[in-house]
């Protein structure tokens, strides 16, 4: 192990982080872990911007730590997670550096020790004019810094200026390599490396001229491209121009036409108005004629209608007349209609009497014909009676077929009974069996939901899910559905536990208990189906029924109430993969109240996971210390298992449901054959009615016979005393005739003079009736004149209103050509037409049918003209002046081009000089550390084309075997310890040149073999220790044994442990005497 150097520094102070004891009969103590740092006092001078002091207060692992470092090379040596890289992120954080840089976080918040509030860094870096003191505290909560200079606040922006005032780049790999960075190193490209080298090394003006040259470049660019356009966007419009002078002479000559047009098609509204206005005055000298015939046919229509209206009023007057001689005849007519209607009566009562004998005479006629045969059917029953047996013997058979039809029907109610029990128990199956079904429904339309989850979320594994469904013969043994779908939560409140313990990837895994199995399903749906779908292998010796290491009550007294197992139900294959893999039977899950005792919980039960309420605790033991460390993390919402399914409880319902369908298949049997019964008892019963009807019939036959034959004869005796006299009947008849004639006699007479009456008056109407025909037809003739003449007043008066209506018209159309034609030469309503018009109409046509000839050859000659319009001469007087413009702002571009190239070979020639001096110094150095290591490395500068300034780079190429040729540094082509090896030498290289005031490199010797690591080590010693160098912190887990040490080393050695001392109880130089004290003692013992 290295020795500390000749001068030791004052103890730093160390960082306590909390630990877990072993000691479980104790509570949980603060425990700190301290860190000591055991430099040597600085020697030799610090160059401007050197680091003399670094303080951490609450950052990362220290809870205090003062490291105060030499001024050459600094050597930072600890085992890994001692707190070597807090140290390079304190010089990083407290230099105005981002977080993101070192590639640890990206809030500077996660920089301060876990648990607290602020975190404070401190850096003093020394200055000739005096040490400059930056500080910077970190707010947690706000994710915020505070910067001070010397104990003074201000700005972060002050900070970096002060920083870079003294070349201090915590962002240039070149200059901080951070643990995490050392790989970007080799990614940085040929530009990125010059740029970074620049900043470096170079004097401060080189990056500044390198910029220069590349944003001269860049508008010389611009300027180059813009002059070439302009040019050719210049020779262009010129020869345009050239090209459109015909056309603009073209476009004069058009115009002259259309001026003509113009003047034509103001003149046209004019020549329509004077041919309107003349066919207005003869449509209105025709109008006035028209009127007065109209006047004159309306004179001679008065007499007609006068002689119209007498013939109407005589015409009433016989109509009235006409009226009352029909009702005269009416009322005659009624009284003849009475007379006959008399007359009528009498005969009819003449009819009703002859008809009455009839009916007499007829009755009697019945009366003797029934009494004849009742005696004959008398006589017929008499024979039959004496023919009818005796039916006394008959009542025995009756009596034994009544008992048969009692006990048929005893055995057919009995039957009935059990058919009515039978369809009862029916009923009650079939509302069992549809309650069950419903039941199983709402299984079935839960699980639904727990495969429409798995559907949205993974459709893969949702159609592998219906193939196995579809192809279960395809394998030999059980196959359980994704895990998911199986579990069963006996209470969705705790499927938080089980979904955050087990991983999604096996949440969605098939369950096989056969290699074979799991084979054939993948390469069906993996290789065929091209699904993405998961798949395990239950263990070949179940785990399902594993006992826990220790039992429930003994964790009930710290809040625990179940193990993940026993939270939900799983099929065998699934439980028992469930035990052997992620041990649900041995993690316990508590309450609020195992969160509250945590500490004590992990003291006590040494559990390797439990859950409380709302968080997963995951304990370590660490290898070191042999303590107890301990993580949590809150439990994630659950998303998938909130479903739950009772499967053994749908088992039972299916296994009812089959009970139920057998025992209705029972009764629907027993049904059946009860049905059969009864129809054939049935029978029975009808058979036996029909036989006891048949023998009651026969029994009271010779009853009934002796009954009808006393009727009969009763019938004969009322018969016979109901007799009549037919010669008294027709004489009373005959006296009742001849009395009605004689009063018929009487109406006749009555009538005939009525009749006479009617004639008359119908004689009297018929007059009146053609008098009013006459005086009918004579109007008709006089309304027919009428007509006549009023059609052809209706004639003349509709073309008055057409001659009215069509001079309307054509005076509105005189008003509208008068606008239009004053609206044609821009003239207002009073304004007279100008002199100018005059004159110029004077020399066109009169004529629109001459104005529509000459208008037609002007257009066509104006047509001729094509590809002509009002913007070519103006874009070509515009392309003109554009052009004068153009040639002027040209010579400009091209004096202003000329400028930049000026001050791009200036520049030029200040950058380009020095930077290839330097280039060949780092090469220098570079390839003598190579040829000392027996290897081969070149750097030089590169270039594509000279013109690029922004494509300029430095090229590292290296050879670490002589049978290879020079190859470029890259990611890929070296191995980790060559990258290593290269970037190191590299940064020697630029040590001695470079004008930084220190550089820092954490672990960069990890990848290097002992022989490298050797020879780097050396060299970087050598180099570190010159005089007149930067400062340089060398950061490393382990070094090799007899490495050679420089006087001028600082050695760091960096401790932690639960068993450091304080550091106010730190003093190197009490434990230096103490350990002469005992190496002076020892002789004398």
């Amino acid at each position: 192990m290295a020795s500390p150097s000749r001068k030791t520094s004052s103890p730093s102070p160390q960082a306590s982080k909390r630990t877990l004891p072993r000691d479980a009969s104790s509570e949980v103590p603060r425990k700190r872990k301290n860190s000591n740092l055991l430099p040597s006092q600085p020697t030799g001078p610090f160059v401007e911007g050197s680091i003399v002091r670094i303080t951490m207060q609450n950052f990362l692992t220290y809870d205090f730590c003062e490291v105060s470092p030499g001024p050459h090379l600094n050597m930072i040596i600890g085992a890994n997670g001692t707190g070597k890289s807090s140290i390079v992120c304190a010089i990083c954080l407290g230099l105005a550096g981002k977080p993101a840089f070192m590639g640890r976080a990206d809030k500077v918040g996660f920089f301060v020790k876990r648990g607290c509030s602020k975190g404070v860094v401190e850096i003093e870096l020394f200055r000739t004019s005096g040490n400059l003191i930056i500080t910077r505290e970190i707010d947690v909560i706000r994710n915020q810094s505070f910067w001070f200079i010397n104990k003074k606040p201000v700005a972060q922006k002050i900070v970096e200026e002060q920083v870079a005032a003294l070349n201090i780049q915590v962002g240039n790999l070149c200059q901080f390599l951070p643990q995490d960075k050392v790989g970007e190193f080799a990614k940085l490209s040929k530009i990125e490396l010059l740029e970074a080298t620049e900043k470096s090394i170079g004097p401060p003006e080189m990056h500044r001229y390198h910029c220069e040259l590349k944003n001269y470049r860049e508008k010389e660019k611009q300027l180059e491209t813009s002059c070439k356009e302009k040019t050719e966007y210049l020779e262009k419009m010129v020869q345009r121009n050239v090209r459109y002078k015909q056309d603009v002479e073209r476009f004069y000559e058009r115009k002259r036409h259309l001026d003509l047009i113009e003047m034509l098609e103001a003149k046209r509204p004019w020549v329509e108005y004077e041919n309107v206005r003349q066919e207005y005055e003869g449509v209105k000298l025709i109008r006035d004629r028209v009127k007065e015939e109209v006047r004159k046919l309306k004179e001679g229509q008065i007499p007609m209608t006068r002689r119209i209206e007498e013939i109407e009023r005589q015409r009433h007057h016989l109509e009235a007349r006409i009226k009352e001689k029909a009702m005269d005849i009416k009322e005659a007519s009624q009284k003849c209609k009475q007379k006959q209607d008399f007359i009528e009566r009498k005969d009819k009562h003449i009819e009703e009497l002859q008809q009455a004998l009839t009916v007499k005479q007829n009755e009697e006629h019945d009366r003797q014909r029934r009494i004849s045969n009742t005696r004959k059917m008398i006589e017929d029953l008499q024979n039959e009676l004496k023919t009818t047996e005796n039916c006394e013997n008959l009542q025995p058979q009756i009596d034994a077929i009544t008992n048969d039809l009692r006990r048929v029907q005893d055995e057919k109610a009995l039957y009935e009974g059990e058919i009515i029990d039978k369809r009862r128990e029916k009923e009650m199956l079939e509302k069992e069996k549809k309650s069950v079904g419903d039941h199983i429904i709402r299984f079935d339309n839960l699980m639904n939901q727990k495969e429409d989850k798995l559907r949205q979320r993974f459709r893969d594994t949702y159609d592998a899910v219906l193939w196995l469904r579809n192809n279960r013969d395809k394998f030999k043994q059980r196959v359980c559905e994704p895990i998911m779908l199986t579990i069963n939560m006996k209470d969705n409140k705790n499927a938080k536990y089980i979904e955050n313990h087990i991983s999604s990837n096996d949440l969605r895994a098939f369950v096989f208990e056969s290699q074979e199995d799991m084979e054939i399903f993948l390469r069906e749906v993996r290789d065929n189906k091209k699904l993405r779908v998961n798949a395990v292998i239950a263990p070949k010796i179940s785990h399902a029924d594993k006992a826990p290491s220790r039992s429930l009550n003994e964790l009930k007294q710290y809040g625990f109430f179940s193990y993940l197992r026993e939270l939900f139900d799983a099929p065998d294959p699934v439980m028992s993969y469930l035990c052997c893999q992620y041990h649900i039977h041995e993690v316990p899950v508590g309450t609020e109240k195992t969160r509250e005792r945590i500490e004590r919980v992990i003291q006590e039960t040494r559990l390797k996971q439990i859950y409380t309420a709302e968080e997963k605790y995951v304990l370590k033991t660490s290898f070191y210390s042999n303590k107890v460390i301990s993580s949590n993390t809150s439990l994630k919402v659950a998303q998938f298992l909130t479903v739950t399914v009772d499967l053994e409880q749908r088992r039972h319902l299916e296994e009812q449901l089959k009970e139920i369908n057998r025992k209705l298949q029972a009764v629907e049997s027993g049904l059946i054959t009860l049905r059969d019964t009864t129809r054939h008892l049935e029978l029975k019963d009808n058979e036996l009615r029909l036989k006891k009807k048949e023998l009651l019939e026969r029994k009271t036959k010779k009853r009934q016979l002796e009954q009808k034959i006393s009727s009969k004869l009763g019938s004969i005796k009322l018969m016979e005393q109901d007799t009549c006299n037919l010669e008294e009947e027709e004489r009373k008849a005959s006296t009742k005739i001849k009395e009605i004639n004689v009063q018929k006699a009487k109406l006749v007479t009555e009538l005939t003079s009525l009749v006479k009456s009617c004639t008359s008056l119908h004689i009297q109407k018929v007059d009146l009736i053609l008098q009013n025909t006459t005086m009918i037809s004579e109007k008709n003739k006089l309304e027919s004149d009428y007509m006549a003449s009023s059609s052809q007043l209706r004639v003349t008066e509709q073309h008055f209103v057409d001659l009215d209506e069509n001079r309307q018209r054509l005076l509105q159309k005189c008003k509208e050509l008068m606008k239009r034609a004053r609206q044609v030469c821009n003239l207002s309503a009073e304004q007279p037409v100008p002199q100018e018009y005059q004159t110029a109409f004077q020399d066109l046509p009169n004529t629109l049918d001459e104005i529509d000839a000459l208008l037609t050859e002007e257009r066509s000659r104006a047509s001729c003209f094509t590809g002509l319009n009002a913007s070519v001469v103006q874009e070509y007087t515009k392309r003109e002046i554009e052009i004068q413009q153009l040639t002027e702002e040209l010579k400009g571009k091209k004096v202003e081009l000329d400028e930049y190239r000026e001050n791009i070979s200036q520049v030029k020639e200040r950058w380009l000089n020095p930077l290839k001096e330097l280039v060949d110094k780092i090469n220098e150095k570079f390839s003598n550390f190579f040829s000392s290591m027996q290897c081969a490395g070149e750097v030089d500068l590169h270039t594509e084309n000279e013109e690029d300034y922004d494509k300029y780079g430095i090229r590292i190429r290296v050879k670490f075997r002589s049978s290879t040729q020079l190859h470029e540094l890259t990611p890929h082509h070296q191995s980790g310890g060559e990258r290593s090896v290269s970037t190191m030498l590299y940064l020697m290289a630029l040590q001695e040149l470079n004008r930084c005031p220190f550089r820092v490199v954490d672990e960069i010797n990890q990848g290097m073999d002992p022989i490298n690591e050797r020879r780097v080590f050396e060299m970087v010693v050598n180099t570190a220790c010159k005089e007149n160098t930067s400062q340089y912190f060398f950061i490393t887990p382990k070094l090799l044994q007899n490495l050679p040490y420089s006087e001028k080393m600082t050695v760091l050695f960096v401790y932690n442990g639960p068993h450091m001392l304080e550091p106010n109880r730190w003093n190197l130089k009490a434990f230096q005497r103490r350990r002469r004290r005992i190496t002076f003692t020892q002789p004398s013992q």
